[in-house]
């Protein structure tokens, strides 16, 4: 089982300073998901009148952070050991696998199936605009509405 990683990838605490790695100086923006969109997830759990306290999205955002990191590190991990440099959604299920964390798995491969379905429909569908056509915003798109 891999060790922690901090979100900045130096492998200490950010309160304690962690190591000097090249990632250590990042700016803590830069460390962790955006805070407003950590707000926004999680007001959809809350009744339409509910508040969260700052120090509540503070935290939140520093474990969900924390947690990607982990999970990204035990998968960058496998592809060091397999020679390979790109990490793919496989490599994240066997971290997940291998860290304890079964119970995601099963929902992720559904995810992940559809993903890739719909990602080579959009590459197939849009592949008669040439070259230089992103079809993220597309993609994204799709996903709000389905």
């Amino acid at each position: 089982m891999a060790e922690p990683a901090s979100p900045g990838g130096g492998g200490g605490s950010h309160e304690s300073g962690g190591d000097p790695s090249p990632q250590s100086n990042l700016r803590e923006q830069d460390r962790y998901l955006p805070i407003a969109n950590i707000g926004r997830i999680m007001k959809k759990a809350l009744p339409a009148n509910g508040k969260i306290a700052k120090d509540s999205k503070d935290t939140v955002q520093e474990c969900v952070s924390e947690f990607i990191s982990f999970i990204t590190s035990e998968a960058s991990d496998k592809c060091q050991k397999e020679k390979r440099k790109t990490i793919n959604g496989d490599d994240l299920l066997s971290a997940l696998a291998t860290l304890g964390f079964e119970d995601y798995i099963e929902p992720l491969k559904v995810y992940l199936t559809r993903y890739r379905e719909v990602n080579a429909t959009l590459l197939h569908a849009l592949s008669g605009f040439g070259t230089g056509f992103s079809y993220e915003p597309l993609y994204c798109l799709y996903f709000m509405f389905y």
